[in-house]
């Protein structure tokens, strides 16, 4: 093999490589773009699911709920218990061990119950209002149910009257063809009667 014949050889080796390369990497290009294709259509479909939109109203009816206990804890409840003591609020309540001392400086070490106390109250109020909330919502329900259950049973007991209804009519008209058939048989064998009659009379 000649210089000319190797380098020739060469080049299309190389230009073999080139288009494997292009090929390889067009077909990650390609992969790429259908993973990123593929992320934001899954990401669609999941922000898009009912789960995280019901979660999302969950949290914002929480929100709103925390809002409206803290409001009654605050502006109603606590000012309650301060008039009930003389105007000292409940997060003020405390048990001082040591008393601060600026001689000796010293720090001031209490107890401070009163917090304890607070948060203690807050947590029965926010469980008595989830509570009601949740009784309030499982009565609605109740009722509801109920309500659907009887418009059920009603319109059970209208579909079986109209089926009562449906075989009473089948009935009467079956009763009639037989009535008809009765007579007709009779109204046969009174004629065969006649012919038996008439026949014995021409035989005498």
């Amino acid at each position: 093999m000649g210089a000319e014949d190797r380098k020739i050889l060469e080049e299309r080796i190389r230009d073999g490589e080139m288009r494997e390369r292009a090929v390889r990497l067009k077909k990650r290009r390609e992969r790429i773009k259908k993973e990123r294709i593929s992320f934001f259509s899954d990401f669609k479909k999941f922000i898009t699911k009912g789960n995280v939109l019901d979660l999302a109203v969950a949290v914002v009816i929480a929100n709103a709920f925390n809002a409206i206990v803290n409001g009654l804890v605050k502006y109603i409840i606590t000012p309650c218990i301060t008039y009930l003591t003389s105007g000292v609020s409940i997060n003020e309540w405390e048990y001082v061990l040591r008393e601060a001392d600026e001689a000796t400086e010293t720090v001031k070490v209490s107890i401070q119950y009163g917090l304890w106390l607070q948060a203690i109250l807050d947590f029965f109020i926010i469980a008595l209002s989830i509570f009601v909330a949740v009784r309030i919502i499982r009565t609605a329900e109740r009722k509801l149910n109920a309500k659907k259950i009887e418009q059920e049973e009603a319109e059970l007991a209208k579909k079986k009257a109209e089926e009562e209804q449906q075989a009473a009519q089948v009935k009467a008209i079956a009763d009639a063809k037989q009535a008809e058939l009765d007579d007709f048989y009779a109204n046969v064998r009174e004629q065969s009667a006649i012919l038996k009659d008439i026949r014995e009379a021409l035989k005498k």
